[in-house]
Order: structure tokens, then C-alpha cells, then sequence
């Protein structure tokens, strides 16, 4: 072999095994939808518990995404929407569907869905008939369930995603579908390719070499860009530690929560008062972006069609007084010493995009709430629609624990003495 750098190598390519076409060619069993009929039948639910969400897929029947709040001397006041409901008595394909599918001159093949990197076969139930979505002229919200095989599974919820506004797919584990060999998992095989540098050419690849650098450079912590390397505004990318869903109209728009950079606390909270340090949320099909001081924008990023933002509300002093006069912008929380201190400050981000439902400009209400947490730099970031196009954003971190007993009466931060 020779590389595009005249590098000359022989290498030994290894024997690949073959797979189990004939095991899958002459199965005669059960199709998936009568493997998966117990779980059906047992009217049995699976949660997922995120930051913000609690996601409940009962089998055969609907998936539910709520949000429990308990305040002490309060009642619990329960936020909830559905993201599909079965339609059809039997959730299943008909019996002649799945033997057409399970045919030897069945065209259709089994779909398959990239799971970590190894694209995985699933058995779809498809749910219609949710919330209505204001984003999309109230139409329900659908889901797509995808059943996949594991072994040691107990039917739990992998992932929600929002893969277009609201609709959804849901990934659920079961050992079900491993009793049928077109479903069981395959572990993509990894086969060592023996090279040998042939005379005059270094033992390894120049280009080889370069890549190997840079996965190095990629496994080291994050750091902070020079002044040339960053954009226009001054941000940080951050690392999601989870990706829970983003979804549509009057509910949690995003929410995740996501490491910030290593500065040291006295740098964060100057560059975040000041603007230049900006939080990103969401993992769905929306993501926001906001600038302490300057606005909240929501923007939704394509590869045909580019860059699609929004904006929710920008900053104003004089507004968000004004605003303060007739709404809380403190909230404080009783010491078990009876002092008391400020555990959370809201302010008003008028003067939005006009929202197309309303004909008015879009508006949201910013929420710093302490947050204590093992990780110091945690931050987590969820977004609310009580109303159309009147937003609540989130923001929660032990980074804010810092800074909240310097706000003045109209929930004013400054930089910590």
C-alpha cells in the first residue's frame, strides 16, 4: 500500500468471519410484535427523571412529560403534557403486516437507529394524538417508540429527543426483541490490520502521526481561547452532560444541565456581569443562547438552510425596573438562624421578535437561582411557555450562590466585594 505521501507499506489483511444470515433466513418464531405483546398486555410504564422532567412511557398506552412542584405550606402543582397517545386498540402491526414484513419476499427492511456509534435495528410504535403544539397551529404532538434489544434491559427509557418541533422519538431497552435474530445487537467487529514499512518510508504514516496528535490534543481539559481564536462576542463552549429533550410551546422549551469553563470564580462572575461570558442551552431541534445584561435569542442551526434565530427579549434597565415595581425580583429564603438571604432574583427581558400568535414582541423573564452542587462550575439551563411567546428562563449554578446577596432592590447583581 502507498500512502498520497509516497509511503510505501505491506500490510496483512485479517479473515472476516461471516455473520448469522442463515440463523436470520431460517427463523421461524415469533414476530417482534408478539415478542414484545407481554409488555403490552401487563400495562407496564417506564421513567425516565432528568433535571427539570420526568418522562413516564407507559407501553401500549401514552407517554407523559410533567413536572412536580412542591413549595413548603403549598399544594404540589403538577406540570404536564403528552407526547402521544395510542390511537389504535392494539399498538402492534396486524398480524398478515408483520408476516409480509417477516417474509422471505418481504421488500421492507428493518429500520435501524445510530446508537453510540453502532447503527442498531428497532421495531417502531408509532403514538399520535398528544398535547396540542401552538407551534405547530395546535396540532398534537406524535412520538415514535423505538424498541431495541438488550439482554440485561428492564424496558427502560435510553433517550426522548425532539427531532422536529414537537415530535419526538423514544428509545426504549427490552430483552424482548433478543429472541429474534434480526433484532439482537451486533457489535461491530474491529480487525487489526498488520502494516510493515517497506524500506525508506518511516515506520509510521506522516498523516497517521497527525491525527494521533490531535486525538491527544481533543482528550486534554478545556481551555480557555486567545483573544485572536474567539469570535465577534466573547463565549465559552461547554460539554453537556446530558441531552434531555427540547420541546415546543407552553412548556420546558430546554433543559440541561452542563459544566462552564475552568476560570477562576472572581474571573466567571466579572465576565458573566459584564455580558462577554454567555450561557448556551438545549440539545433538541431549538437551542438558546443567553448574555447576562444584553438578551436571550433562541436559534436553530441547518446545514441546507442555515442559521434560524429568534429573538425572545433583550435587556433594559429602565423596562426591567419598571417591571420589578409590580413583580418580585427578589425571593429570599429563612436560615434556620432566622436570617434570611436571597436565594433567587428574576428579571425582565422585553422587546422580543414579534411572536406571530400574539402580534406582540416576545418577552422572558430570567430566574438566577442558587443551586448548590458537588461540581462548582455545574450549571443547569431550562426554559418555560406558561404563555405563548412569554417565556421563562432558568438559570441555575453554585456559581450564582455567590453573587445573589449583592442584588439591590430591583434584583441588581454587582461583582462581589
Amino acid at each position: 500500500m502507498t500512502t498520497v505521501d509516497k509511503e510505501k507499506y505491506k500490510c496483512l489483511l485479517p479473515l472476516i468471519a461471516s455473520g448469522n444470515e442463515e440463523e436470520e433466513k431460517d427463523y421461524k418464531g415469533p414476530t417482534p410484535g408478539e415478542l414484545l405483546e407481554p409488555l403490552f398486555k401487563q400495562s407496564s410504564c417506564s421513567y425516565r427523571i432528568e433535571s427539570y422532567w420526568t418522562y413516564e412511557v407507559c407501553h401500549g398506552k401514552h407517554i407523559r412529560q410533567y413536572h412536580e412542584e412542591k413549595e413548603t405550606g403549598q399544594k404540589i402543582n403538577i406540570q404536564e403534557y403528552y407526547l402521544g397517545n395510542m390511537i389504535m386498540k392494539n399498538p402492534l402491526l396486524e398480524p398478515d403486516q408483520e408476516e409480509k414484513e417477516n417474509s422471505k419476499d418481504g421488500a421492507k427492511e428493518i429500520p435501524t437507529k445510530n446508537i453510540e456509534g453502532q447503527m442498531t435495528p428497532y421495531y417502531p410504535v408509532e403514538l399520535g394524538n398528544g398535547t396540542p403544539c401552538s407551534l405547530r397551529q395546535n396540532l398534537p404532538r406524535s412520538s415514535t417508540v423505538m424498541y431495541i434489544c438488550h439482554p440485561e434491559a428492564k424496558h427502560e427509557i435510553l433517550s426522548v429527543a425532539e427531532v422536529t418541533t414537537c415530535e419526538y422519538e423514544v428509545v426504549i431497552l427490552t430483552p424482548l426483541l433478543c429472541n429474534h435474530p434480526k433484532y439482537r445487537f451486533r457489535a461491530s467487529p474491529v480487525n487489526d490490520i498488520f502494516c510493515q514499512s517497506l524500506p525508506g518510508s518511516p515506520l509510521k504514516p506522516h498523516n497517521l502521526e497527525q491525527l494521533e496528535k490531535q486525538q491527544e490534543m481533543l482528550k486534554m481539559p478545556f481551555r480557555r481561547v486567545k483573544e485572536e481564536e474567539m469570535p465577534s462576542t466573547k463565549e465559552e463552549k461547554f460539554s453537556s452532560i446530558h441531552k434531555p429533550v427540547a420541546v415546543g410551546s407552553h412548556q420546558l422549551v430546554t433543559v440541561g444541565t452542563t459544566h462552564i469553563s475552568k476560570l477562576t470564580d472572581e474571573q466567571l462572575i466579572k465576565e458573566f456581569l459584564s455580558g462577554s461570558y454567555c450561557f448556551h442551552g438545549g440539545v433538541g431541534w431549538w437551542k438558546y443562547e443567553f448574555c447576562y445584561g444584553k438578551y436571550v435569542h433562541q436559534y436553530h442551526e441547518d446545514k441546507e438552510s442555515g442559521k434560524t434565530s429568534v429573538v425572545v427579549g433583550t435587556w433594559s434597565k429602565e423596562e426591567h425596573i419598571e417591571w420589578s415595581k409590580k413583580n418580585a425580583a427578589r425571593t429570599f429564603y429563612l436560615r434556620e438562624d432566622g436570617t434570611q438571604t436571597v436565594r433567587m432574583v428574576s428579571h425582565f427581558y422585553g422587546n422580543g421578535d414579534v411572536c406571530d400568535l400574539t402580534d406582540k414582541p416576545r418577552q422572558v423573564t430570567v430566574k438566577l437561582k442558587c443551586k448548590e452542587s458537588d461540581s462548582p462550575h455545574a450549571v443547569t439551563i431550562y426554559m418555560l411557555e406558561p404563555h405563548s411567546c412569554q417565556y421563562i428562563l432558568g438559570v441555575e449554578s453554585p456559581v450564582i450562590c455567590k453573587i445573589l446577596d449583592t442584588a439591590d432592590e430591583y434584583g441588581l447583581l454587582s461583582v462581589p466585594s
